[in-house]
């Protein structure tokens, strides 16, 4: 039986992911600070660690135990609008715990890892993005997670150490976390309906996204276990939904269940603007297939958090508030 570590086990893509390599046959380590996921997304059958991976002693001592053969690195604070606020947390958490990742895979004789980047890479760019622009980030956020990508492939160069890399963007399913104040924007609208608070737009709505459901993720990943080394793969959805459009599909799954929802525009964000990929290498290499009924996979979601334990939407404690956004800024909830 081969044994697959999982970093980020408890968020979005980690749930998913263990569960489908354990029906798969695999033994799978989970680790998670609980920080942005919560311990019940966790499937039981997971050895699971509810540690940060800034503690590099602890890492290596799992690592150590159990000796993975394969690591899947998703852990991260994916709040890319927040992150030039939280400079240094952006750091720690998305490239020192990264670097301690690395360097118990080298250690520990691990035959691959698999890293979760971001489309937050490309910057503006030139939508749709493909693997091979140069990428240009124009957040901390995907300042960090070009840096991960970059210390990947020296990493192989000095130690052999083999690797693939997938940029997602926009995923959305059942496991979210929808009581984060900074990301997931359509697990937030779908908070403030069930609040019966008002669906929260930035700016004009005009900005272009496209989500895909988690699900059309894991058979592509579990491939690149044995295949595509140093290679790098968008995945994620081809169709692009302005965010008012994608505002108004929320709002009419919400109205179906019961809810009355209203849409309020806040000030425009830094961001941006227009932001998909070109997924036709993953499709080619990894028989990837985005086959997402958004619809649907709101009202799924909806219907879960309908019977999860309610959490509280935390403010972040902020290392710079110079030019903070209003709707970011601390009040009595």
């Amino acid at each position: 039986m081969k044994t697959v570590l999982i970093t980020g086990v408890a968020g979005l893509l980690g749930a998913h992911l263990s569960r489908h390599l354990l029906d798969g046959g695999f033994s799978v380590i989970g680790i998670d600070d609980l920080s942005g996921g919560f311990r019940g997304s966790v499937d039981k059958r997971v050895k699971f660690y509810a540690i940060n991976l800034s503690n590099q002693g602890m890492v290596n001592h799992i690592f150590n135990t159990h000796k993975p053969h394969y690591v899947y690195h998703l852990a991260a604070y994916a709040a890319e609008g927040l992150s030039p606020y939280i400079r240094r947390h952006n750091y720690i958490n998305n490239v020192v715990c990264s670097a301690n990742v690395i360097n118990a895979c080298v250690n520990y004789d691990v035959k691959k890892i698999i890293f979760t980047s971001s489309m937050a890479v490309y910057g503006t760019g030139n939508p749709p993005f493909t693997e091979d622009q140069l990428p240009s980030p124009e957040d901390p956020y995907g300042v960090a997670k070009y840096a991960v990508e970059m210390d990947l492939k020296l990493a192989k160069e000095h130690f052999d150490l083999d690797y693939s890399i997938v940029r997602p963007h926009n995923v959305v399913g059942v496991y979210q976390n929808i009581w984060d104040r900074y990301r997931n924007v359509i697990g937030i609208w779908i908070r403030q309906c069930m609040r019966n608070e008002p669906i929260t737009i930035f700016g004009d709505g005009t900005q272009v996204r496209a989500f895909s459901d988690i699900k059309f993720y894991m058979k592509p990943f579990e491939k690149l276990m044995n295949e595509y080394n140093g290679e790098i793969f968008n995945i994620g959805a081809d169709k692009g939904w302005t965010i008012n459009e994608a505002a108004s599909l929320v709002s009419s799954v919400a109205v179906e269940l019961g809810y009355n929802p209203r849409v309020v525009h806040l000030e425009k964000r830094n961001e941006v603007h227009t932001a998909y990929s070109d997924h036709r290498k993953a499709k080619v290499c990894l028989e990837f297939q985005d086959n997402t009924d958004l619809e649907e996979t709101i009202r799924e979601m909806f219907k879960w958090a309908k019977s999860e334990k309610d959490h509280d939407v935390e403010y972040f404690d902020y290392e710079i508030e110079k030019n903070l956004y209003s709707f970011w800024k601390k009040i009595d909830d």
